[in-house]
């Protein structure tokens, strides 16, 4: 953590979290991830505190964000924006290509080395290869072949995952979020790990926002600031409250 970012009031900023990666540690299988026990409360929190401006910005589907953030229902971006739950809690669905061709086209791979995982989600395919790091040219090469065949997606290389999505980014779902009460005139702040959430960093830093990105690790990124861990990000908003609620009761 940065002596830059020990002062951030997040309950007073409009504050957009990816999840995977940022608030929670990567695992082999997505399904395997380990939620922390206080991330439950840490969020309840700033939700509470900041009237709502708080919303997960997430390749995952909202119903995968639910149930590991149960009983908390955010308002949310899943996959990458192609639906979103708006703070009062319309689903807004944005149109998507169909992955049923594309699917077809990768089956062969995944035949040949099980160790690949696909995941399937509405309108994007993520091809894992987090038991089998030496495929990973061989899958680029694969989902590059097949989405010449097969218009409406965009290609993202993530971590230990290639991933066909459609041509929708977390900066236009945290754009959107910002037109939008409770978030419309907060400054807003983007906390994301990989390629995905560079999108997000980059609207939340615009000129015209005057806000920030926060990169989680390693590796290039645009975000102003950086934190090493999603451990150091809980610790982060552990500090936010905590300084805002030692300034309520000197007050």
């Amino acid at each position: 953590m940065t002596e830059q970012t020990r002062h951030y009031d997040f309950a007073a900023d409009a504050l957009f979290l990816d999840f995977d990666g940022t608030l929670v540690e990567l695992a082999p299988q997505p399904e395997e991830i380990v939620v922390p026990p206080e991330l439950i409360t840490l969020l309840q929190r700033i939700q509470q505190e900041s009237d709502g401006a708080l919303a997960i910005v997430s390749g995952r589907p909202l119903d995968q964000l639910d149930f590991f953030l149960a009983p908390l229902r955010l308002p949310a971006a899943g996959v990458h924006g192609a639906e979103r739950r708006t703070a009062d809690g319309r689903i807004i669905q944005q149109p998507v290509p169909d992955v049923h061709h594309l699917r077809e086209r990768l089956l062969p791979l995944l035949n040949a080395h099980p160790d690949l995982q696909l995941e399937i989600k509405r309108g994007a395919l993520a091809l894992h290869y987090r038991h089998a790091p030496h495929l990973e040219q061989r899958c680029i090469d694969t989902m590059m072949d097949a989405l010449k065949h097969e218009p409406g997606f965009t290609m993202l290389h993530g971590k230990m995952v290639v991933e066909a999505k459609p041509h929708i980014n977390k900066g236009d779902a945290v754009a959107a979020f910002l037109r939008e009460a409770p978030f419309r005139g907060r400054r807003p702040v983007f906390i994301g790990d990989d390629v995905t959430d560079e999108a997000g960093f980059a609207v939340a830093q615009a000129e015209a926002m005057h806000g920030l990105g926060i990169k989680v690790g390693t590796g290039p990124s645009q975000a102003i600031h950086r934190v090493a861990d999603p451990a150091a990000v809980l610790g982060l908003l552990r500090q936010a409250l905590d300084a805002r609620a030692q300034a309520a009761s000197a007050g």
